[in-house]
This record gives structure tokens, sequence and C-alpha cells, in this order.
């Protein structure tokens, strides 16, 4: 299968590596040309199991670049920062075909509907993935995605042929995914994670390993993820639970597995690297 990894940082290099491993076209789209270079003259360079080694892959400034030399492909994989969404995918279109599938594995809701207004409707895939990337230098990442879960689906919740046959691709190349039929709701029970962690760390700047040390923070997070569950019941959306703790325990134990994994159990929550980046951009 033909990939493009759209917005190839640590997670979306830690994905698209493993893919790249099982034999597949991956192209990893990185605008920082530091660490394009890298990735051209170096490879990818992968702490599994805290070994290193090194993996040639295929890397591009831009998907204009990958039409030029590869033609169109099979799947675009979408990771980039949600703010980016849009110029990303209209960024991505010289490597759209007909048959091209769209999917976002970004955290948060409405991306889809971002990729649909784009691309069309009918192109896009839906998914929520539990595995990590921490970088560590320019081309040099942890993947964590050993035992971790990710999701896919239909957006009407179908099982058609093309999500089975993109789950059994990421199977096949060590990336436990499951196709649900009811993605919304699976997006959604990430989002409560993300509720309970994610921008408290941001606010408060502490880690997530001390942020299950301040009884005042549990307290917070589980209020906040009550009010979420709330809003996605008023929606329609289906939950696989209605208890306000269980995204705050939830969270504790992917930290608790990360910091086994040699993933630091010290580190910031995406939210405020994500913060810091909409800052550097002067859009605060």
């Amino acid at each position: 299968m033909k990939i493009c990894m759209l917005g190839a940082g640590a997670l979306g290099c830690a994905i698209g590596g493993a893919l790249t491993a099982a034999g597949h076209e991956v192209w990893l789209v990185k605008r920082d040309p530091v660490f394009l270079s890298t990735l051209r003259s170096k490879g990818l360079i992968r702490r599994i199991d805290g070994v290193d080694s090194s993996l040639a892959v295929r890397a591009a400034a831009d998907c204009t670049e990958i039409a030029s030399t590869s033609g169109v492909v099979d799947l675009l994989i979408v990771l980039v920062k949600s703010f980016d969404t849009r110029k990303a995918i209209e960024s991505a279109l010289p490597v759209v075909g007909e048959q091209t599938v769209v999917m976002s594995l970004q955290n948060g809701l409405g991306h889809e509907d971002v990729l649909a207004e784009v691309v069309g409707r009918a192109k896009v895939l839906a998914g929520k993935t539990y595995t990590g990337g921490v970088l560590l230098a320019p081309g040099h990442i942890i993947a964590g995605t050993k035992g971790k879960e990710t999701l896919i689906g239909e957006l009407d919740g179908s099982l058609t042929e093309r999500v089975q046959r993109i789950a059994a691709v990421m199977n096949a190349a060590g990336l436990s995914t499951t196709v649900s039929q009811n993605i919304l709701g699976v997006m959604w029970d990430k989002l409560l994670v993300n509720v309970a962690t994610g921008a408290l760390s941001a606010i408060t700047r502490l880690p997530y390993g001390e942020l299950y040390q301040v009884p005042e923070v549990q307290a917070c997070a589980v209020a906040a993820v009550a009010e979420a569950i709330a809003v996605a019941k008023a929606s329609g959306i289906e939950l696989t639970t209605d208890d306000p703790h269980a995204p705050w325990v939830k969270a504790a134990v992917s930290g608790l597995l990360a910091f086994v994994m040699g993933v630091s159990w010290a580190c910031h929550g995406r939210v405020w690297g994500g913060i810091k980046a909409w800052l550097r951009l002067g859009l605060g």
C-alpha cells in the first residue's frame, strides 16, 4: 500500500516507521529542513525496547514532491495539529486520487468535517490511537507502538471492505488496530481521556506524573470529564462509560505504561506543546 503520513512528528514517524518496516511505500511529510535532511541522510532512528536502530524511509517536504515522484497515494494519514488541518489537507491534494482514503488520527473532534469539506466526505475515515512517540532529536524517536490500541471506522458506522483492509495492513505492521462501528463514540472516549489530563497539564504546567499527586487536580479533572460526558449524551453519542472517574484512571494507566516502555512519565501533555506552537505562530 502506498501511504502518506501528513504530519511526521514523533507519532507520525512511529506509525510511519512501523508501516515502512512492514514493506509498504510510506512517505513522511516534514517541512523542518533539519529533520527532513536527517531522515534522508541517516534514516529514521527508532528506539524500541530501549534499543536504537536506523530505518531507511522516504521523506518529502511537501505532497507536490511526492506526487511528482510517485503519483497519488492509497492512504493519507493526517496527524497535524488541529489548527493546521485545513491548510495541510489543501496542500495534500496533489496526492489525493479517486480511490485515495483520507484518515485522521488526530486528537479532538471536528477534523473529519474539515477534511470532508476539502476532499469529500466519501473519502474520509476517522480514527483514534493510543500509540505514542517521543522526539529525542530530529529523526530520532522513541516508538511507543507495542501493545497500544488504534481504532478506525467509517463515519456512518458501516463495515466496509476498505476500512477492514486498512486495519489488516496496520495489524500486520504491528499496530494493534480494531475497526469500530461507533467511531464517533470512540473519538469521544479518547477526548474524555484528554479532558482528564491535557488541559490541566497545560494550565498547571505540571507533567503527567505530578498531576496524580495533587488531590485538587483529580477533583477538577473528574468534574471536567462529567461535564464532557453530559455534552456527549446530549449530542446522542454512545460512550463506553458514564463514570467520570474512568478516563482519569485510564490516563494514569497509559502514563504508567509509557514509563515502563521508556517514555518519560515526567513529559508534559501535548496540549501544552500545542499551545506553545500556537503562540509561536502569533495566534495567541
